[in-house]
């Protein structure tokens, strides 16, 4: 079988299945070790025995198992840095690439390349924390109220090395309770609410204690912005990733919790809004 017929195979299952062949492609490319240039290259060879049953192996546990190409792998990519995944983790998305895109770009206009103390709030695989971190300007902590989410996490900054602080706690709670001061404060936090439509390969493998929250999905937010003057310095910013239904729900939050604030809701790369950036100055 070459990687053509291969592809081919599993593209009209894919189709059947309203599953990504994207998602299969990535796999052979991850499996195999090759760049997209080079298996395109390599398209009408035929593929030696073994790794023709390794791919099959693991690309059927996506097409049949339905477990998401991460899990199937063990890690993902995120703003070029590579993570580990499991099932206690939500897998990290491309559009969240773009939240820690913002906080780089609202930071530089409101601190102007000062060093800045930054909190990510529900950090779980530590994709937000990991990336910002790169940043030297940026004095990294996060928290988690999952302990299987934080090993990964620290495990993730340790193999990225960067320095961050994790706590262990329920939002704001354990960066309250040691007093902790922030000039930025970041979260992809749970804002699926129960009536939602989810996608079957999330609902059956992702963590719901980091996809659900009450109250239309509103909850996390509202409990962080209830308490983000408790740790938060002056001048400071806050920058959330929502979902594209919560932008009228968000603003009420917005003001009832901080009246005199500016705030944008900004789009992401497909057109939605996804992202609410809060100001205090």
């Amino acid at each position: 079988m070459t990687f053509r017929e291969l592809i081919n195979k599993y593209k009209t299952i894919c189709i059947d299945k309203n599953l990504e062949i994207e998602a299969v492609k990535f796999l052979i490319l991850e499996l195999t070790g090759y760049d997209a240039a080079t298996l395109l290259l390599k398209y009408e060879d035929s593929i030696e025995q073994n790794i023709l049953n390794q791919l099959i192996c693991n690309i059927e546990k996506y097409v049949i198992d339905y477990l998401p190409v991460q899990y199937i792998l063990g890690y993902t990519y995120f703003c070029g840095n590579k993570l580990n995944v499991n099932q206690n983790v939500l897998i990290p998305r491309s559009e969240t690439e773009e939240l820690v895109f913002h906080v780089e770009g609202y930071y530089k206009n409101l601190f102007l390349n000062k060093k800045v103390n930054i909190c990510d709030i529900g950090t779980g695989s530590g994709a937000i924390a990991i990336a910002l971190a790169k940043n030297n300007n940026f004095n990294v902590t996060a928290t988690d109220i999952s302990p299987d989410a934080l090993e990964i996490a620290c495990n993730n900054a340790l193999m990225n090395d960067v320095k961050i602080n994790f706590y262990e706690g329920d939002l704001l709670k354990p960066l309250i309770e040691k007093q902790l001061k922030f000039d930025i404060l970041v979260s992809n936090p749970p804002y699926v609410a129960s009536s939602d439509l989810v996608d079957p390969l999330v609902l059956k493998n992702e963590p719901h204690l980091a996809l659900f929250a009450d109250n239309d999905g509103m909850s996390c937010y509202e409990n962080i912005l209830k308490d983000a003057h408790k740790i938060l310095n002056f001048p400071n910013i806050i920058l959330f990733e929502h979902g594209f239904e919560q932008k009228i729900l968000m603003e009420n939050l917005i003001n009832k919790y901080f009246p005199k604030a500016t705030y944008e809701i900004l789009k992401d790369i497909n057109g939605n809004d996804r992202f609410t950036v809060i100001i205090n100055k």
